[in-house]
């Protein structure tokens, strides 16, 4: 019902002492079993009146998106992005509630995105560019005001639209780059993780959560362009490619434990067991791939999280000291 973050607030109010929290964590990561950083906390529901408040919120704002879009299309996406900013006023202001704060800044982005699309039957790519534009902007108030973590994930996505629709505006021929910029802009998010996870190694503050977010946003950006590039989606098979695409899994997985978070293994999970069930099938074994690539890679990643911070300890020996020095400490 409370995470890292209230604990550290109640400290600064004099309810708690620092040395108490501490205690109380270590006890909690005791009886876990594991490490506070192994746990990769972020709040996403403090009750099941942050859902009630979700359905009540998305009905009232699917209304007004339905009832301005048939006045103007313009005043159905204005009137979401007005509905969801002062919905958000309350609920995530003063109520402070994690579920609903999500999903009120998505439907507060995604009317301001829509806003220079909607008059148009077919929005080019300087459409998209404003919207791009107008997105982070309208993220970057958003952040100011209300410091919801998802914040700065959804404005870093929003400006790498926007700069990839410049490049296609300024290059059209850079539009068979595609995968090329994504993968840049993966990297540049997952940089960007990494600068807000060394500001909080412990990962006790909200850095910690927007990290969280980024890192989300950044796997399928840099996974996706990886293995399309080899095909796997189009059919392209056989077990050279697929011995490429578990070596490139193990090297994503590596990266994933080093710095302490799983989302770049599950962004790639999709293409390892579409890869392994093609192999399988080619071989004959059509009824069965699925179930033999899931059953593999199920126990493997099992055997992986119970034994998460015994590999993350020797990762970490054979990493340079000051590239320790940004990670998350091991602890067996």
């Amino acid at each position: 019902m409370y995470n890292d973050e209230d604990l550290h607030q109640a400290v600064e109010a004099g309810i708690f002492t620092e040395h108490s929290v501490s205690q109380f964590k270590l006890h909690i990561a005791t009886l876990k079993n594991t490490s506070l950083a192994d746990e990769e906390n972020f709040r996403l529901i403090s009750g099941f009146n942050d859902i009630f408040v979700v359905i009540a919120s998305g009905l009232l704002l699917a209304s007004i998106g339905f009832l301005g879009y048939h006045l103007s299309p313009l005043l159905g996406s204005v009137g979401v992005a007005v509905a969801s900013w002062l919905l958000a006023e309350f609920f995530v202001l003063k109520r402070r509630m994690a579920l609903p704060a999500i999903m009120l800044l998505l439907t507060f982005l995604g009317g301001v995105f829509a806003s220079p699309l909607v008059n148009q039957q077919q929005p080019n790519e300087i459409s998209f560019l404003i919207a791009g534009i107008l997105s982070a902007l309208a993220a970057v108030i958003h952040w100011r005001r209300f410091r919801v973590p998802i914040t700065v994930a959804a404005g870093a996505a929003a400006i790498s639209s926007s700069i990839i629709a410049l490049v296609i505006v300024l290059v059209p021929s850079a539009v068979t780059w595609v995968n090329t910029l994504l993968l840049c802009s993966g990297i540049a998010i997952f940089g960007l993780a990494m600068y807000w996870d060394a500001s909080d190694r412990k990962r006790q503050t909200r850095s910690s959560d927007v990290a969280f977010w980024l890192h989300l946003a950044a796997a399928p950006l840099i996974v996706h362009p990886i293995f399309t590039s080899l095909g796997i989606l189009q059919g392209v098979g056989g077990l050279s490619i697929s011995l490429v695409v578990l070596g490139l899994y193990v090297l994503l997985a590596t990266i994933s434990i080093a710095v302490d978070r799983r989302a770049i293994m599950v962004s790639a999970l999709v293409y390892v067991i579409y890869a392994f069930s093609t192999l399988l099938e080619t071989y004959g074994m059509v009824s069965y791939s699925f179930a033999i690539t899931g059953l593999c890679i199920g126990a493997t990643l099992l055997l992986l999280s119970a034994f998460w911070q015994v590999s993350r300890s020797l990762i970490l020996k054979l990493l340079p000291a000051p590239v320790q020095g940004l990670l998350p400490a091991a602890h067996n």
